[in-house]
């Protein structure tokens, strides 16, 4: 009974936790102005091609063991990056939706939760990603890859985009700049 009693209390703690992480700590934000200064660039092509599974079977192909484990572990920690960009933006564009969400507008405020749902799936999906890498980075004959993240922040970024255009379409091209 005991047992139990410590493992349910050590799943809430643990959930509770992962929530926090997901959620994230960042500036509050609550209108498109803000994104400017408070979201970190993220080079979408630059990304793509340090997780692309082709570049790394090519280079795995075509070095020695020993300079392939080097290049491969710079570019996991180059990725490391990435993901740690796309998270904290995924931090502020949960905070812009979590203000989107309470429009009167009924169009606006569904936008706005779907960038909620978009970011905290984002969130999570980074800390899988983060492990991987740096699963990576300490083996890099292991063939890890964090499949998926690159997808995810582009689609939380059309969401973003298109919240912005609902919101004031002047400001719209700004907030893709930014992310």
């Amino acid at each position: 009974m005991m047992t139990a009693a410590i493992l349910v209390v050590v799943s809430l703690v643990t959930l509770g936790l992962l929530l926090h992480a997901a959620r994230g700590r960042s500036a509050p934000v609550s209108k498109l102005e803000d994104l400017a200064g408070n979201t970190r660039p993220v080079d979408l092509e630059a990304f793509r091609n340090l997780v692309d599974p082709e570049e790394e079977e090519f280079l795995r192909a075509n070095l020695p063991v020993n300079e392939f484990c080097t290049i491969r572990r710079a570019r996991l920690r180059a990725a490391v990056e990435y993901v740690r960009r796309a998270a904290h933006n995924a931090a502020i564009l949960l905070r812009l939706g979590e203000a989107a969400r309470q429009h009167p507008d009924p169009g606006i405020a569904a936008a706005g939760q779907q960038l909620v749902d978009s970011a905290l799936r984002l969130r999570l999906y980074s800390l899988g990603a983060l492990a991987r890498l740096y699963t990576g980075i300490a083996l890099p004959q292991l063939r890890l890859s964090p499949a998926g993240i690159l997808e995810s922040y582009q689609h939380l970024s059309g969401l973003a985009a298109r919240l912005a255009v609902m919101q004031n379409p002047a400001r719209a091209a700004r907030v893709a700049a930014v992310l």
